[in-house]
């Protein structure tokens, strides 16, 4: 049911709690599989266990050398690739409507995804802030943004 497909792309995140927190969420939304790139550690480790409460050992994965051609691949392959990060070009998360299959890029808890990456997007999503702070936590963030995505996967 390629239709159906919901890919994640890690891309340079250095906390293992986070990369847990993909795992477990990852299954609760029943990503198809979740890939590691950059220096995004992968399991198997305890920190990355501890939080996903092993989701990581069913939720397919895979370690990915280079994102460029990663996304070139997931584009071959007929999936669309989509950005979750602040940029000119992001629009709202709340009126994105996801059309599958689609890989979802989320990166660096300091930096998030470079330009270079968001050119590769074929379209970019963010969370509106409505606080001080500027950004959520990278898994906490990914989270809504896979409910957001789930709630059209049906």
């Amino acid at each position: 049911m390629r239709k159906r497909e919901f890919y994640v792309v890690c891309h340079n995140i250095r906390s293992r709690e986070n990369v847990g927190s993909v795992f477990r969420t990852g299954d609760a939304f029943g990503v198809t599989k979740i890939y590691l790139t950059g220096y995004t550690p992968s399991p198997p480790h305890h920190k990355i266990s501890k939080t996903a409460l092993g989701a990581e050992s069913w939720v397919p994965w895979e370690k990915y050398g280079s994102i460029s051609r990663l996304l070139k691949k997931l584009k071959r392959d007929g999936i669309r690739i989509i950005a979750l990060e602040q940029s000119p070009r992001s629009g709202p998360i709340q009126k994105f409507r996801p059309r599958f299959p689609l890989a979802l890029i989320i990166g660096s808890e300091v930096k998030g995804l470079s330009q270079k990456i968001l050119r590769q997007a074929d379209e970019a999503v963010e969370i509106p802030m409505l606080g001080r702070k500027e950004s959520l936590n990278v898994a906490v963030a990914f989270g809504i943004a896979a409910y957001q995505i789930a709630r059209f996967r049906d």
